[in-house]
């Protein structure tokens, strides 16, 4: 044991990423009884790694780049590395240096190969800090790193760390997105993903999301019609989606964000007024009329009457569901769905003519208050699809919800939405609706449509079948067994057991929510570049006195041992628990603290003076355990949804335990009156 008199450059560089300290207050901080490990600062290992890594011995050379690769995690260490221009260094040994490392593996020792994968992680790790601006770097470096991409048979390591850093230059420079868009083809790109490593295939997708993503707005059709002609949707479904193995969070993230980027294509024809006056769009409202009703029989004389001929037009747009019967292009004006609707139309109209006819012809015949409008119906849908799956909104950093059914089609929103328009008549049929009801079966659709969705169909038709099984009867079965499930007993003498209870209940949430901060939680460390996954863990300790926390190689597939959380926070220094924009981290510049996911599942422990420890938890689940368990250490109430929702259950399921007994027994509003006293007592017996 020793006291604290340890000087602020001689200690362990290593206090992990989340907190954040003034560094001139560390020495005044150590407490007596504290253990501290002498070791190297991290200014000399800097200077002891740059010299190292310049020597003529390949051995100490390898041994050198080894130790810089895991050292540049640390960003001390990173800065001081940085100062003395170790970025430069780097880039130059990758210039012009990796031929000869090529050759040395070739001919000496196969260990050589591991300098290029040292080098590219060190420098991976070291731009991460944000330390360095992407702006500096050559046409040359660009080249080279792109050559490793570009060759068929390349080191796997060397392949992961070459994308990464095409991916972080795409995302980080638009100078340098157009110099890797003339080095990198989608053509060069395609065999990573025909492998069988899935952190190659993830690293891949992500830089053509990157790519993808920057492209300016009349470049990304472009490139979207060059992904079609490459059948990269078909690659992908078959080599990632089916691949005989799980998909991981960062590649369901990947897909997540083609997902959005590839609906993002619609948007411009989405947010498209129709011009009535254009010509070529005034046609395909006439093609609709035309499949719709080319079996009738049209004047011999295309010169008759004009009166007649308009009339004739009217009567078959009232048939085709438009609000404008004289001039349905008037339809198509609001925005969104604009131009979008009437794609889909004519989409469906085209490839499931049959179903299109029978479905306008079905509602023709019907009487006028019963008929379900094909044409206010689909754009309806239409806009309600664009909502559902955010058509123009910028992807989440945190999301993954992707849908394999949508990567088995080319025109998969068209597909999508002619599985609804179908699914909208069929239930508008079972509802026996008429047009005051429009909005009503559109929420219902909705439902259908949401609840098919949450089931992750892997097709197409999959989707059909779940939303032929989930017809209005059955919704009304699940709305009613939900209400059943939530019903909320409102008599005086249940409220008065609530009250009772309650208490009991929130501590048994409570010791819940202190158990799971017990247990502990895996938090991912986020950048704006998304590079790769980095961790640190946080646990409390069992007599709820002390957080411990660090960093961690990789996800943890078990019990994380406590030896390996070095750093520690007493419970009885925290000052505040903050959320959201009130975190320090969020009120940093960049990207991701703009984006509302991330800043929903931000919170921050406020300690000491200007000290903090930053959380983004995983999912909502989890941050609504910490943040009420936090809450519960420092004597507040938890506020959040989870804690409501847990509470509401809890409560529902102990009533109704304690009412078993009195099952189709009414319970009254007021306790029965008291009975008046009897007019003698010859009932009593006296045991005396």
């Amino acid at each position: 044991m020793v006291s604290g008199r340890q000087s602020s450059d001689r200690r362990e560089p290593s206090p992990p990423p989340p907190l954040s300290c003034d560094p001139g207050q560390n020495r005044n901080e150590i407490k007596n009884g504290t253990i501290l490990r002498l070791t190297t600062s991290p200014a000399q290992n800097a200077q002891q790694l740059h010299e190292r890594i310049q020597s003529s011995s390949m051995d100490a050379k390898l041994e050198a780049l080894k130790d810089l690769a895991s050292l540049s995690r640390d960003v001390t260490f990173a800065q001081e590395f940085i100062n003395l221009d170790g970025i430069c260094l780097l880039t130059q040994m990758v210039e012009s240096g990796t031929e000869r490392y090529q050759k040395l593996q070739k001919i000496m020792k196969p260990c050589f190969g591991d300098m290029l994968s040292f080098t590219l992680t060190a420098f991976v790790e070291l731009m991460d800090h944000g330390i360095v601006s992407w702006d500096t770097f050559s046409v040359a470096f660009i080249k080279k790193i792109a050559s490793f991409v570009n060759k068929s048979a390349m080191d796997i390591s060397i392949l992961q760390r070459s994308l990464a850093i095409l991916e972080s230059m795409v995302l980080n420079s638009h100078d340098l997105y157009q110099k890797v868009a003339q080095e990198i083809t989608i053509g060069q790109l395609i065999p990573h993903l025909q492998g069988t490593d899935q952190e190659i295939q993830t690293y891949t997708i992500a830089v053509i999301n990157a790519l993808f993503l920057k492209a300016p707005d009349e470049r990304r059709q472009e490139m979207a019609n060059i992904l079609a002609q490459k059948q990269l949707r078909s690659i992908i479904l078959t080599h990632v989606i089916r691949a005989q193995r799980a998909i991981n969070n960062e590649m369901a993230h990947q897909l997540y964000v083609l997902q959005v980027l590839t609906f993002n294509l619609l948007e411009d024809r989405m947010m498209t007024k129709m011009d009535p006056q254009d010509q070529a769009q005034r046609d395909i409202i006439f093609e609709l009329r035309r499949i719709a009703f080319d079996a009738e029989s049209e004047p011999n004389n295309s010169s008759g009457s004009m009166e007649k001929r308009k009339s004739m037009y009217t009567r078959d747009y009232k048939k085709l569901g438009f609000i404008n019967h004289v001039n349905p292009a008037m339809d198509f004006t609001q925005t969104p769905p604009g131009m979008l609707a009437l794609d889909n139309m004519l989409y469906f109209a085209k490839h499931h003519q049959d179903a299109y006819i029978r479905i306008v012809l079905e509602n023709s015949s019907r009487e006028d208050k019963h008929e379900c409008p094909f044409g206010r119906s689909s754009i309806e849908l239409t806009k309600m699809l664009c909502e559902i799956l955010k058509v123009g909104e910028l992807p989440s950093e945190t999301c993954n919800d992707f849908h394999p059914m949508f990567f088995t089609h080319d025109r998969s929103f068209e597909e999508f939405f002619c599985i609804c328009i179908q699914l909208l008549n069929k239930t508008w049929k079972e509802m026996r609706a008429t047009s005051e009801d429009f909005n009503k079966v559109m929420q219902v659709v909705k439902e259908q449509v949401m609840r098919a969705l949450t089931t992750k169909p892997s097709s197409l038709d999959q989707f059909k079948s779940k939303l032929q099984n989930l017809s209005y009867t059955e919704i009304l079965k699940i709305r009613q067994s939900e209400r059943m499930n939530q019903e909320d007993f409102q008599s005086r003498p249940i409220l008065e057991l609530k009250e009772k209870i309650q208490p009991e209940i929130l501590e048994l949430i409570k010791q819940q929510r202190l158990n799971r901060l017990v247990e502990g939680t895996c938090f991912r460390k986020l950048n704006c570049r998304r590079r790769q996954d980095k961790f640190w863990y946080c646990r409390l300790s069992p007599n709820h006195k002390v957080l411990h926390y660090g960093d961690l190689e990789e996800s943890p597939q078990g019990e994380v041992p406590h030896d390996s959380l070095q750093d520690k926070l007493p419970v009885a220094d925290i000052k505040a628990v903050v959320t959201g924009k009130d975190c320090p981290h969020m009120k940093e510049k960049g990207a991701l603290k703009q984006n509302k996911e991330v800043l929903e599942l931000a919170f921050s422990i406020l300690y000491d003076s200007n000290c903090q420890l930053n959380f983004i938890a995983p999912d909502k689940h989890e941050y609504c355990i910490w943040t009420d368990g936090l809450n519960a250490l420092l004597g507040k109430d938890m506020m959040s949804e989870l804690t409501r929702n847990d509470l509401d259950t809890l409560l529902s399921m102990e009533i109704k335990l304690r009412l078993l007994d009195l099952e189709n027994i009414q319970i009254p509003d007021a306790p029965p009156p008291i009975p008046k006293e009897p007019s003698n007592y010859d009932f009593v017996y006296d045991c005396n």
